[in-house]
């Protein structure tokens, strides 16, 4: 046989059969790969494009939980609106009918048989009669949409091209408007109902209110378009609020048409929690109106914030910041300064400083701005120290000439009393705020121990409240630090932090050493008043001992008492406290070049003017914090000091706070012999109202020759001094005399009480006390000049002459 050259041999043919073999394997290999990856995979992906090709889903939105304050008071809430949506199939659908229903009554008119619809009424007589209901038709279905899109867009302002699309659109659903009041949605049912068309239809859905406006703003937040909670408790407990949106899922048709509802499943939305805060809006009233008081009047360019805390659970009471912004509107600018400017501006210049101001009120001062603390900061180098046993209440003694330079210092450092404070006791340099004293104290700390109680304190990490964009203050590096960063630290004037930094810090100095953890949110509670989570007492850490609280609190105490002009005074009250008045180095241009070495220039440099207290002194419940951020110091008279414009606002709120929370006055000696009288009602018996105002304490004048009170002054709750005059008048044609007020700042208890009592008026006294050393008028309640009743009372703030910051 002859062997043929041209046929494969056995081995040409095994190798091509295992080639075969290897690509078919490969090729298996890879489809069967393609379909592991899209059945198993890609599972879930390739189901959900496979449901978007069989299935339509209409959401349901869950109602958004409710934001109520401490006592059970709306924040916020989600009112029922409505979602309008078209048919656009049935629509056309109902087109047609309709025309036919046209066509049909116009023929049946043309020849005659048209039977209007008849009913049967019963007239004043009690007699039936036949009614005639003549059906009211447009004159074409054309005309009838022509209408419906112009009522549509009108009602629902929308625009007639959106109307066009939504008529026109191959779906069974297309939404016209969404978070539509009651009464348009019944407006627009009523014109397609009056015809029978079933083609429009609307959903229930939720619209956000907040039925207190601008109270609370900055902590509460507020709600995108979408619903998610953007700022404030309306961000940071979304998860809790917002709750689970439904679904109704329907079938499509081989084409992509959906079919009829029944052919439908409806998943059912679940609600929003509803979340409870620690802040009592009375309180945060309180707060919000004095701030803004103390803005306007000294002119406070940065924002004015304050805060306040129960000092034993670190619950925060009211957190307000001015100027606020309203809720309802979020978008407006609520600054007056800014609006007027605004109006000056083109529209380039115009929508960046709008962007700017509108990021600007939406944040929180009191957690995401830092600042130069000052003197408050004091308060922290003093309860360091002592914890380190470095000063004694009683021995040590610290020496001011003015002013100190530590190596290093491009220029001194200046304490407000140029002149110095000489020698003195650490409660007197505390009392004093002297600047050198507290350098001294910082020295004696040193450079390690005093970082490690910065940050024992918590001063440069953010302190975890349930806020969303919290900051946390800023320090010089460990490795950086120097001795005059440690000098300037311990006066407040190199580091800077948040409100909340500071007040929670100044607490543990003195409610036994305790940091913690402030929260503004209680609790949270489902729809079935179930409590699914709940915020409570979070310490930290201890920083320092009970012992060293005890010596701070006492120390504070003695601060108000011996200074009290400087400080809240209110009589019943023992409050302890500090004020500071930072340079604002850390933003402004001369600071900015001060640190830098450069000259300062005093016009140009600005300072936060703050207040921090407690209450009662001895066993503290509340803590308050005053921050006045950059008082214009040029057109207020100068006034730019924390004694200045920080501590009559924080008198003024615990003034409103302490009685309303149910802290009782306990009066001291002193404090009973000076208490206030309140008049009460006299009118009636003449012989009554004397014998009523000898046993208070307080003189009379009786104007006019009859027996009978007709009318006094001051009238009825209003505080006089003790040994004040009141005047009754007896004769029913009375007129009311009138004084004029005189001038009282600057001058001496004695002097004002005299020029009082000539010009026939009366006053009560706030501040320091009168029995002070150095008091003088600081303010006056009615200004001088003015015509007023004789007995009126005008309120006098007292302050000590050299009281510090």
């Amino acid at each position: 046989m002859a062997n043929n050259s041209n046929l494969p041999s056995r081995s040409m043919k095994i190798r091509t059969k295992i080639t075969m073999t290897i690509v078919f394997f490969i090729l298996f290999a890879f489809v069967a790969g393609n379909f592991f990856r899209i059945s198993v995979l890609m599972n879930k992906e390739y189901q959900a494009k496979a449901n978007d090709q069989h299935f339509g889903s209409i959401p349901i939105s869950a109602h958004r939980g409710s934001i109520y304050d401490s006592k059970g008071t709306a924040l916020a809430k989600s009112a029922t609106v409505y979602k309008v949506f078209l048919d656009p199939k049935q629509f056309r659908a109902d087109l047609e009918n309709l025309q036919k229903r046209i066509e049909t009554r116009t023929e049946q008119i043309k020849n005659g048989t048209y039977q209007p619809q008849v009913q049967m009424t019963t007239d004043e007589n009690g007699i039936e009669k036949e009614e005639i209901l003549e059906e009211q038709l447009p004159a074409s279905s054309e005309a009838f949409r022509a209408d419906a899109a112009a009522f549509l867009a009108d009602k629902l302002q929308i625009t007639a091209e959106k109307v066009e699309k939504a008529m026109t659109a191959n779906n069974q659903y297309s939404i016209l408007q969404e978070q539509v009041e009651k009464n348009v949605a019944d407006e627009v049912l009523a014109f397609f109902n009056q015809y029978g068309l079933v083609s429009l239809n609307v959903e229930e859905d939720t619209k956000r209110y907040y039925p207190q406006n601008e109270l609370a703003a900055a902590v509460i937040g507020f709600t995108a378009s979408d619903g998610y909670g953007l700022y404030g408790v309306e961000s940071s407990y979304d998860e809790y609020l917002a709750g689970t949106d439904g679904r109704t899922i329907s079938a499509k048709d081989s084409n992509g048409n959906e079919l009829p509802y029944r052919y439908s499943k409806t998943y059912p939305a679940k609600n929003g929690n509803d979340v409870y805060l620690t802040l009592d809006m009375r309180i945060q009233y309180y707060l919000e109106k004095h701030l803004e008081e103390m803005s306007t009047n000294f002119m406070v360019k940065n924002r004015s914030c304050a805060i306040l805390m129960n000092a034993k659970t670190g619950a925060v009471y009211g957190m307000a910041q001015y100027p606020s912004y309203d809720l309802n509107n979020p978008y407006e600018i609520a600054d007056p300064v800014i609006n007027e400017r605004l109006k000056t501006l083109e529209e380039e210049e115009y929508n960046k400083l709008q962007g700017t101001a509108r990021e600007t009120q939406w944040r929180n001062k009191c957690i995401t701005e830092v600042y130069e603390p000052g003197s408050v900061f004091k308060v922290i180098t003093s309860a360091a120290a002592f914890e380190e046993n470095l000063i004694d209440v009683n021995k040590d003694s610290f020496y001011c000439s003015g002013s100190v330079k530590l190596d290093g210092m491009i220029s001194p450092v200046n304490c407000h009393e140029l002149g110095g404070h000489g020698a003195q006791s650490y409660q007197i340099a505390l009392t004093h705020s002297c600047n050198p004293a507290f350098m001294e104290i910082g020295a004696r700390l040193g450079e390690e121990k005093f970082l490690y109680y910065y940050d024992a304190f918590g001063l440069r990490v953010p302190t975890g409240i349930d806020l969303p964009a919290e900051s946390g203050g800023i320090q010089q590096k460990a490795e950086l630090f120097n001795n005059v960063d440690l000098g300037m630290s311990s006066i407040g004037q190199c580091e800077t932090i948040t409100p909340i930094e500071m007040i929670t810090s100044y607490c543990a100095a003195i409610n036994g050493g305790y940091l913690l953890q402030p929260y503004v949110v209680e609790k949270v509670v489902d729809e079935d008043g179930n409590v699914v989570m709940k915020n409570e007492r979070t310490v930290r850490r201890q920083v320092v001992s009970e012992e060293t609280s005890a010596i701070m609190r006492d120390a504070l105490y003695h601060v108000t008492i011996d200074n009290g002009g400087g400080n809240v005074n209110i009589k019943g009250y023992a409050i302890g406290g500090k004020s500071g008045t930072s340079q604002r180095l850390s933003i402004t241009a001369a600071g900015k070049k001060m640190i830098q070495g450069e000259t300062e220039n005093a016009d140009e440099q600005e300072y936060g003017a703050s207040y921090c207290c407690f209450a009662p002194a001895d066993d503290p419940e509340i803590i308050l914090l005053v921050l006045a951020d950059m008082p214009d110091k040029a057109n207020n008279g100068g006034y730019y000091y924390g004694s200045k414009v920080a501590v009559p606002t924080a008198r003024d709120i615990l003034t409103d706070v302490l009685p309303y929370l149910g802290i009782s006055p306990e009066y001291t000696a002193e404090e009973l012999a000076e208490r206030d009288i309140k008049i009460p009602l006299l009118e009636g018996e003449l012989e009554a109202a004397k014998a009523t105002l000898d046993s208070l304490g307080a003189n009379y004048e009786v104007v006019g020759e009859g027996m009978t009170v007709v009318a006094q002054s001051p009238v009825t709750g209003t505080s006089i001094a003790k040994g004040g005059t009141v005047y009754l008048y007896t004769d029913p044609s009375h007129t009311s005399d009138y004084t004029e007020v005189p001038d009282l700042v600057g001058l001496t208890p004695e002097i004002a009480n005299d020029s009082i009592v000539y010009m026939d008026l009366n006053y009560v006294a706030t501040g320091a006390s009168i029995h002070r050393e150095g008091a003088v008028v600081n303010s006056q309640s009615i200004e001088p000049g003015k015509k007023v009743e004789k007995g009126t009372t005008i309120v006098l703030e007292f302050n000590v002459l050299g009281g510090g910051d």
